[in-house]
């Protein structure tokens, strides 16, 4: 067997894995698998954000930032789940969370008796991996509770598939078009395999996948008509774009490849949500002020 084709089977199994878990807790419903899924690779893809730092001898306040990342995550569940709270009314939570941070990073520096060399590029690199993965990794937990409940049970959860179609449809455009017909470079200097062919491509795919889901559950996506589908899946599409080559620029400016293990054929956590916590804010926020 080739390295080609054990590549292609360790890629084939990770999605087929994660495709099943996936649709098992969207078609269920089933809330705690809901948790475990975005608390647990929202923690583990801000872990490889600072093993990233590491590797690229970035320093980070490692564990304190990840305690934030888990206040962040858990208190989306909690508020929205358990404590009956809307969406907005997390807010408050997510930036107490943020100032617990302040007050605890700027007294470590002040009280220690050997603070950092560099203070403020500890504090700023730690700050933004919050800002970066678990923060906007919450808007999927937002989206779940965003609509109103039917016979006690959420009813977001068809929504998120939607996300996730589009973002995944518009990440298969890009790299079907770009490798088949891509020439021309979108961004060298930051990723140079990706198009301008490739990003065409990653906005049709994201408006064909998301018309398609609507036709196919229309009752399910009742709030998103065919007008929303096309607008979403542009919107959706340059997200997802702009996500992939986030996590690229970060990657090079830390001199990794992929930023971890997590799952074999594919890389880490954070290969996987990577466009996703750019396009779960733009859906949230569509759904809220343009859907209602």
């Amino acid at each position: 067997m080739t390295d080609a084709q054990r590549t292609f089977i360790r890629r084939f199994s990770s999605t087929a894995v994660l495709w099943t878990a996936l649709l098992w807790t969207i078609f269920t419903g089933w809330e705690p698998g809901f948790v475990l899924l975005i608390a647990g690779l929202g923690l583990v893809g801000l872990w490889e954000y600072y093993c990233m730092l590491d590797a690229g001898k970035r320093p980070a306040f490692k564990m304190f930032g990840m305690f934030c990342g888990a206040l962040m995550l858990g208190g989306s569940f909690y508020w929205l789940a358990w404590a009956k709270q809307k969406p907005e009314g997390l807010y408050n939570f997510e930036v107490g969370t943020l100032l617990l941070f302040l007050l605890v990073v700027f007294g470590r520096q002040m009280f220690l008796k050997r603070p950092d060399l560099v203070p403020l590029e500890t504090m700023a690199f730690t700050l933004f991996g919050l800002f970066y993965v678990p923060w906007p990794f919450s808007y999927v937990a937002k989206i779940v509770y965003l609509t109103p409940a039917a016979d006690g049970h959420v009813t977001g959860h068809w929504y998120v598939l939607f996300l996730v179609l589009v973002t995944k449809f518009s990440d298969m455009g890009a790299y079907l078009t770009g490798s088949l017909i891509g020439k021309h470079q979108l961004v060298p200097h930051i990723s140079p395999k990706k198009t301008w062919e490739g990003f065409f491509g990653a906005l049709a795919f994201s408006v064909g996948g998301g018309c398609g889901l609507v036709a196919l559950m229309p009752q399910k996506l009742a709030l998103i008509s065919y007008t929303h589908a096309i607008v979403l899946g542009l919107v959706l599409g340059l997200a997802a774009v702009i996500g992939d080559l986030a996590e690229s620029l970060i990657k090079r400016s830390c001199g990794v490849k992929d930023s971890g293990r997590f799952l074999p054929g594919i890389g880490g956590a954070l290969d996987l949500i990577d466009s996703i916590l750019f396009t779960a804010p733009m859906m949230y926020f569509y759904m809220r002020f343009i859907v209602r």
